[in-house]
């Protein structure tokens, strides 16, 4: 039975807000973005999640608009990617944004925490129900430092009793609870949901190995990345040369390509300062290749770290290929609005 996303390998960047200098939405830049991530041939996008900034779900209208500038620059090329929507708030709003999202054509919600009142594991399983009655339902392991927290393994295990769970995004930056995910799907019986990877710190390694429980295995099919917002086209070619050499020797490229692409997200992600300056590292990279015009965020207080910027400018330098220097350069024109 073919997946809701398509045949493996599943690329699914999650997409930025492009915002002015004064605070603005860029909505020629966010369709620039779109036509950049659709080039690059990505299999599908993220709107609304945590790259996306969280913000955009306290303002109704903001949001509408984003899902609709992504969603119309999609059909518009006649493409047919999976469009997920980042689905936050308590149920309420939750399932509005479910049905906004639905009626836009998104295909799935990746359930966040953002906005929860009551953080409790039955809260959250309740929320995921009500949602899935409305669109399929991605499940979200979020790294603490950016508001996510833990879940244990029974979680995982009533999570995967919901039909309509069609994936579950490990993004806790740590291996044994990406561990615990990987487990609880190998052990529920459930071959319908894929396991994505969130982990931008681990994410070739997540790639290459399996995990394996018994005499069954388990592998990532892909992955729902704030990094693969930047160096897009790139990370497609790398995660399609991993899925389809699964079965044969891993070249040496492959593998120093794991250290080459952490060195990259350590740059754009800010780790030192607990990744506070993540999300405005990701716009920055995309200011400084003329994909956005600048990499303010809604948020005052995400901004980049001192001295961020130059490191960004630095592993440009040095990894050109990761970040699509050349693609970009050569493309960039003609995905402007006309």
């Amino acid at each position: 039975m073919t997946h809701l996303f398509g045949d493996a390998p599943h690329i699914i960047p999650a997409q930025p807000l492009a915002v002015t200098d004064d605070g603005s939405p860029d909505w020629a830049s966010q369709r620039l973005l779109t036509r950049y991530y659709l080039a690059a041939g990505v299999t599908g996008l993220a709107v609304g999640v945590h790259t996306t900034q969280f913000e955009i779900h306290d303002d109704d209208a903001l949001f509408a608009r984003t899902l609709r500038e992504v969603a119309d620059v999609v059909r518009g090329a006649g493409s047919d990617i999976t469009l997920i929507a980042g689905i936050c708030g308590d149920i309420d709003q939750a399932v509005a944004e479910a049905k906004l999202a639905r009626d836009q054509g998104y295909v799935a919600g990746l359930v966040s925490p953002y906005g929860l009142t009551d953080r409790s594991e039955a809260s959250f399983l309740a929320r995921y129900r009500a949602v899935a009655e409305v669109l399929p339902v991605i499940g979200f392991y979020m790294q603490e430092a950016v508001g996510g927290q833990y879940f244990s393994p029974d979680f995982w295990a009533s999570l995967l009793e919901l039909d309509q769970l069609v994936a579950i995004k490990v993004a806790p930056f740590e291996r044994y609870r990406t561990g615990d995910v990987a487990r609880a799907i190998a052990t529920s019986g459930r071959d319908d949901v894929v396991l994505l990877t969130g982990n931008d710190d681990a994410i070739v390694t997540d790639l290459l190995l399996p995990h394996r429980f018994g005499d069954g295995e388990l592998r990532f099919t892909g992955g729902l990345l704030g990094q693969w917002s930047v160096g897009t086209k790139a990370a497609v070619d790398l995660t399609r040369r991993i899925w389809d050499g699964h079965d044969g020797a891993v070249p040496q490229d492959i593998l120093a390509a794991a250290t080459d692409v952490t060195q990259v997200n350590q740059a754009v992600f800010d780790p030192e300062h607990k990744f506070a300056g993540s999300i405005a590292g990701v716009n920055e990279t995309l200011r400084q290749q003329g994909l956005m015009t600048s990499s303010r965020c809604l948020a005052d207080d995400e901004v980049l770290a001192e001295g961020q910027a130059e490191r960004i400018a630095r592993v440009r330098e040095l990894y050109p290929e990761l970040l699509d220097e050349e693609f970009i350069a050569a493309n960039i024109d003609s995905w402007r609005d006309a």
